[in-house]
């Protein structure tokens, strides 16, 4: 069992995903100031005191308890950035899943892993004080709200992320083109979007796949994609050399085959859209960001902050 799938299982019985976004962004940046990233915003750099007329917002009341005396707390780095986080909520995000282990897998496959750092990447927004949003569609947009940095809106993010978790639903289809098109049409304001997905689509959508991704930095926003895979089985292809019934998880269709009999040809395939993709990226100046569900965050929180660093120039 690897580590992250056992701090999956102690993350299920703590049943709380803003003590785990917490957990988790903590750790972050206690790594951060043991790293050559310890130079990052994410604490606030001093005190200044108050001026009649202000918000009250930034009062530090503890320090006012101590000396009488109000002080607001004058953050580093206070930025307008936006945040628009994007969730693939399609069947294929639920993989791993086997319905004679579905309450275990709940908290191990690629959706819970997306959801997670959604969570996490939302808690470091709100402590570096940027408005964040999110948005969820399988063949159509689900849930979609916007960028707002208020607390009463991060836990109405936590609920809709919690949703999601908890309710894996098999067969629906994805149709990520058109998702992405309608998000490059509402959001409106210069922002930084994140997007978790495994980006399978069937082949003969490829080009319309392209094609908003494409919009989405036509509008001048600063597109991140996480592309999520269980690296080791939808990569790697990587099964014991026994018999196996493989199951569209979007279609409910099935195929008894030997894994070694296509694994070579599967491997290839993969490889090439992959490698397409990534090509797409780059002409697009898109971030593409390969994300192994069995991995850490750390790569996730990481590159928030790199790009925050860069759109503050």
């Amino acid at each position: 069992m690897t580590q992250q799938l056992k701090d999956n299982y102690e993350i299920r019985d703590l049943g709380n995903l803003e003590l785990l976004a917490r957990q988790i962004v903590e750790g972050f940046i206690i790594g951060l100031h043991k790293s050559p990233f310890h130079g990052f915003s994410v604490e606030f750099a001093e005190h200044r005191l108050y001026n009649q007329g202000e918000s009250t917002r930034n009062i530090d009341w503890k320090v006012y308890a101590r000396t009488d005396k109000l002080f607001t707390k004058k953050f580093e780095e206070e930025t307008n950035l936006r945040c628009q986080v994007v969730i693939d909520a399609s069947s294929t995000m639920y993989f791993p899943y086997d319905p004679n282990k579905s309450t275990e897998l709940k908290y191990h496959n690629k959706l819970y892993f997306s959801a997670i750092s959604a969570a996490s990447m939302m808690f470091l927004c709100k402590k570096q004080r940027d408005a964040f949003g999110l948005t969820v569609f399988d063949n159509e947009i689900r849930f979609n709200s916007n960028c707002k940095s208020s607390t009463t809106h991060y836990y109405l993010m936590l609920s809709n992320l919690q949703k999601l978790i908890e309710n894996p639903e098999l067969n629906k289809s994805t149709n990520t083109a058109e998702a992405l098109h309608q998000i490059a049409e509402n959001v409106h304001r210069r922002s930084l979007v994140m997007i978790f997905s495994d980006m399978f689509e069937n082949s003969d959508k490829s080009d319309e796949l392209f094609a908003a991704l494409q919009h989405l930095k036509y509008n001048k926003h600063e597109v991140v994609l996480f592309h999520v895979v269980d690296k080791n089985k939808e990569i790697d292809f990587e099964y014991d050399n026994r018999p196996y019934i493989f199951v569209d998880m979007e279609t409910g269709e099935k195929v008894k085959l030997h894994p070694n009999q296509v694994k070579s040809e599967y491997q290839k395939q993969v490889a090439a859209f992959k490698s397409e993709l990534q090509l797409k990226c780059l002409q697009y100046k898109i971030d593409f960001v390969e994300v192994d569900i069995n991995d850490g965050y750390k790569n996730i929180l990481q590159t928030y902050l790199v790009k925050r660093e860069r759109m503050r120039v």
